[in-house]
């Protein structure tokens, strides 16, 4: 494998990258408040262009008046986007929520399924979203390539595109797939704590030692 003008090896980079974000952040856990899969699926969807803590803050309501999937298959989509109105692009994610009820009980048996191919059929689920639920709900390996995970990868130097499809199978190839997930987990949290996106907190930053951004910042 193609070494870096570190000396470093894409796996070996990985590897220290893994190893320093555990022992930073030992929970490696999704931000999501949710207690069964077909939850997750749903915050997980009004999480697009919208915060983690925001959606936190709808989902109690949002549960407790449907709690089963059946009664987001029978759910009124206008009654949904009030509920969900403070996320954004609410009229839509509220039609993929109750798209998604449907398809997984007409389709799927109630269950919801456990690989990408067959998650990426049901309304409004992307890659981002199917590899979350099947390495958080079925703990398979994933990588879920959201914006933080792509910025950490490109600027410790494991990743040179921008384009999430690209980035999750170039990290699939040199992740441990046994840390992926938690990995991903971990990205976020320090995008959120350190690695920003207009001014990263690069002093203090646990993997600055073999990080690329920060080598050439200061070379």
């Amino acid at each position: 494998m193609k070494k870096a003008k570190d000396g470093l090896t894409d796996k070996k980079r990985a590897e220290l990258a893994i190893d320093a974000l555990k022992k930073e952040y030992p929970e490696g856990i999704c931000s999501l408040i949710a207690d069964e899969p077909f939850q997750l699926l749903v915050a997980t969807r009004l999480s697009a262009q919208c915060t983690d803590a925001r959606v936190n803050m709808i989902t109690p309501a949002l549960f407790a008046k449907y709690p089963t999937i059946e009664d987001f298959a029978n759910a009124d989509v206008a009654d949904v986007e009030q509920l969900i109105h403070s996320c954004g692009f609410f009229r839509q994610k509220a039609k993929d929520i109750v798209g998604m009820a449907n398809m997984i009980l007409s389709e799927y048996g109630g269950k919801v399924p456990d690989t990408i191919e067959e998650l990426t059929k049901l309304p409004g689920v992307g890659r981002k979203t199917a590899n979350l639920i099947i390495g958080d709900v079925y703990k398979k390996p994933a990588v879920v390539a959201d914006t933080h995970l792509i910025r950490i990868s490109n600027r410790l130097g494991l990743v040179s595109v921008k384009d999430p499809y690209k980035v999750e199978m170039k990290l699939k190839e040199i992740l441990d797939p046994a840390e992926s997930n938690d990995f991903c987990h971990r990205c976020v949290l320090h995008g959120r704590a350190v690695c920003a996106a207009r001014k990263p907190r690069c002093e203090k930053c646990v993997m600055k030692d073999f990080c690329l951004y920060y080598f050439e910042q200061n070379s």
